[in-house]
């Protein structure tokens, strides 16, 4: 298992095998079901999550009722509320395990000291970073740039794997649309 997150950062920063043994002893496992919440409204965010195994969704929910899913992470991809794990705040969101997952988890405390003793860590959290911050830069182009046809057409074409794994409603709560338009543009595409 923790080769998954030593394979993931030597994408991004060299260290040793023997850093690296040190490094695993900052992040603690965690084995999630089906729809377990991690994280829930109103509490303070603790852990910022690696997926090795799964899949996991942050959400929120709207004025009308409606839960608004923000963020996916598949494997070796990061999930928190930034702004409140930066700041040891209540969050806004929830974060969900949509299958059963396998993950990896630091506390900010953990992550401060992991910093300052693995300064090449600096390294690859800023490109984890920058990849998160990019890839929600592209959301918003998306959102403000294409149709609602259109932006769920270029989700198949980019990640048609990503939109066989995650259920329709899921993906529908993600483009910003109902289930049942997600049925009606699913049919219009095969036809």
């Amino acid at each position: 298992m923790s080769n998954i997150l030593k394979n993931h950062i030597a994408k991004f920063a060299q260290i040793s095998d023997n850093d690296f043994e040190q490094i695993k002893k900052f992040f603690d496992i965690k084995e999630t079901y089906k729809k377990e919440n991690l994280l829930k409204e109103g509490q303070i965010c603790r852990h910022h999550y690696f997926v090795l195994d799964g899949l996991l969704r942050k959400f929120y929910i709207n004025e009308k009722g409606t839960e608004q899913t923000t963020e996916f992470a598949i494997e070796t991809w990061w999930l928190t509320d930034n702004f409140a794990y930066e700041n040891q705040l209540a969050t806004e969101f929830y974060i969900q395990a949509v299958e059963k997952s396998t993950l990896l988890y630091i506390t900010l405390e953990k992550q401060q000291k992991l910093l300052e003793e693995f300064p090449v860590m600096e390294r690859y959290f800023r490109f984890v970073y920058q990849r998160a911050y990019a890839a929600a830069q592209k959301r918003i182009k998306f959102l403000f740039s294409f149709s609602k046809e259109e932006f769920y057409f270029q989700a198949v074409r980019n990640h048609p794997e990503f939109i066989q794994r995650v259920p329709q409603y899921l993906i529908a709560s993600y483009l910003g649309f109902t289930p049942e338009y997600l049925s009606e543009i699913r049919k219009r595409l095969l036809s």
